[in-house]
Parts: C-alpha cells; structure tokens; sequence
C-alpha cells in the first residue's frame, strides 16, 4: 500500500496528467513495460470519460499489495450524469460522444478486476485494478475489499492510515485516525499502524494494547482492528474511538461494531474484543469521523452487491465531510 494519488479532471489537459500518473505509478510498482501500458490506457480512458461524459470528476491512482503481487487500483469518480444503461456503454461501438465507443470495453478486457455503479443524474464509479502478473484476480478465496483515503484539505500527509493482511485462514485490518490532521496525526496513525504490522494476527485487543504503549509520545489516535476468520466466517473486533464499523447483510441492513471511548496512547483503560458472525452475503464497512454517520446503503440500490472499492469511493464521494482526513474500507466475504 502506497499513499494515493487525486487527479481532478475538468479538461483535456489533465488526461495526460492523469496517464502519466499511472505508468509512474505502475512502473514504481515492478510492472514491465506491457502492463504499465495498460494501466495508461487505462488511466487516459477514464479520465476521457470524466472530460466527456462525467462534466469532470478525479481519478484515484493507488499502489495495492495482493496475494498475487503488487497490484494498481484506478478509480473514476464523478456525480454527473450517470448512465442509463451500463452495459449497453460497455458494448464496443456505442458512444454518446461521437468517438469509436471501444473506452469501457476496452478497460474491462484490460483489468484484473472491473466494476462500475451508475445512477441516472446520480453520476458513476468506475473501478479497475491491474495486477503486475496476469494470472486473474487480484483477490483471494472468494474474498474481495476496497479502501480509499484522502487527505484533509490543505495537509500535504494524512492523518489516518489502513492496513490489510492476508493468511490463509483469515484477514486482518486496521483503520487508525491520528487525532486532528496533518503531520502530527500522521505521525501518531502510524504507530499505531507499526504495531498491526509486526504481528497482524496477533489479536484486535493485544494489537490496540501494543498500539498504545507505542503511541503516548504523539497526540494519539482513534484505531479499530479486526480479525476474520475466513473458515468459521466469524469476525473479532476492538475499537476504541470514533472508527466506525458495521456488518451489513445482502439487504443492507447493518449492526454497528461496539467500540469503546478513548484515545489510543493517552485515555485508553479498556481493549475489549467482541465477536460478531458474518451475514449471508454480508460487507463490512469501516470508516473514520472524516465519513459522515448517515450513510444508508439502502437509499443506493444495487450498491450492496457491488466491489468494495466502489462502495468505498461512493460512500466517501456522498457522505464525506471535507474538513478532515477520510478513511473508508469495505470487504466481502
């Protein structure tokens, strides 16, 4: 994981911008020459279609670690238009733009893993990730996620940090908020996040408890850590702070993840796990205060059964609050 890249597109000058990005990106990240092309082309069709279609937009480039290697995730996000019909515009040959029409199409034969979601006047997120090999997917046993972070306005680092790591048996991940914004709550985030790194699967509780010896030089942080067991589809979660967590079934309907109040490294008394079972057809959804609370799925049909990542870049698109640094994961089991 590398921290993202936002490219705002509102004219033709930033596609370039936007392509040059991500074969820099792609490069960094070991492509070879072949794949790097391909997530420019990538990069240049979206970004085209944010100009055209989208009446501007961002794209989102970020370095992923998989279970298949390194992997570059490209994110469009714009609330224009919309499409009426998303697979009719992914069929090669249909434009609204007088061009070929071969864009989307051409993205989705050239991604590991593709997805959009579309509303009518409600705009659109598309999602593509390339992996460095082409071996398939870029997930793993069934399991996919999707996280996306931006900084507060102004602040040239993040205050908070994510992590994932994968076994065989399970996945653990991290969201830590570093109290306030800029590099002083970075500083803080990544502490904490240092201590999930050493031994992920150590346990939520031990991790947050480690976390918080290690933090109280800094300012502190708000970190939630869970553990899922892929087998049991069970779910172990320690929260202290305000990281927001809920499990939602396939309908949309979620239970929140009990966390208690503190700040990790300064009035953290208590590291309670809880253990939850995972909902048929479920996501877990994970955010920090940058997220507003009222989010509702369910005013979104559709989006529930769609990649993470794009649950992710919607939710923060719809609901963030603009002042502070935001953080919002999801997965699927």
């Amino acid at each position: 994981m590398t921290e993202p890249v936002h490219v705002r597109v509102a004219d033709s000058s930033q596609v370039g911008e936007a392509r040059r990005l991500a074969v820099r990106m792609a490069q960094a990240a070991g492509f070879n020459e072949q794949r790097a092309g391909e997530v420019a082309i990538i990069a240049s069709e979206l970004a085209n279609n944010l100009h055209r279609y989208g009446g501007g937009g961002e794209i989102m480039l970020q370095q992923l670690q998989t279970r298949h290697g390194p992997a570059i995730e490209v994110l469009a996000i714009d609330s224009g238009p919309g499409m009426n019909n998303v697979q009719q515009c992914l069929a090669d040959g249909y434009s609204t733009g007088g061009t070929p029409g071969n864009g989307l199409g051409a993205v989705r034969r050239l991604s590991s893993e593709f997805d959009i979601f579309s509303r009518p006047d409600n705009g659109s997120i598309v999602l593509s990730r390339v992996q460095a090999s082409s071996n398939g997917s870029t997930g793993s046993k069934g399991m996919s996620w999707g996280v996306v972070s931006r900084n507060a306005r102004g602040e040239t680092v993040c205050g908070d940090t994510w992590r994932l790591a994968e076994r065989d048996s399970g996945v653990a991940l991290l969201i830590a908020d570093g109290l306030g914004h800029g590099p002083d709550a970075c500083e803080a985030a990544q502490a904490v996040a240092k201590a999930f790194s050493e031994d992920p699967f150590g346990g939520p509780s031990r991790i947050l408890s480690e976390a918080h010896k290690r933090t109280g030089g800094t300012r502190g942080a708000a970190a939630a850590a869970v553990e899922i067991d892929l087998n049991g589809k069970t779910v172990r979660f320690c929260g202290v702070g305000n990281i927001s967590a809920s499990l939602l079934s396939g309908g949309g309907e979620g239970r929140g993840l009990v966390s208690h109040n503190g700040i990790v490294g300064h009035q953290a008394t208590r590291f309670q796990e809880f253990e939850y079972s995972w909902p048929a057809n479920g996501v877990l959804i994970m955010h920090s205060d940058g997220l507003q609370s009222r989010w509702d799925m369910q005013k979104y049909p559709g989006l529930i059964s769609r990649h993470p990542s794009v649950i992710s870049a919607l939710l923060e698109r719809d609901f963030t609050r603009g002042r502070d640094d935001v953080t919002v994961l999801a997965m699927r089991l």
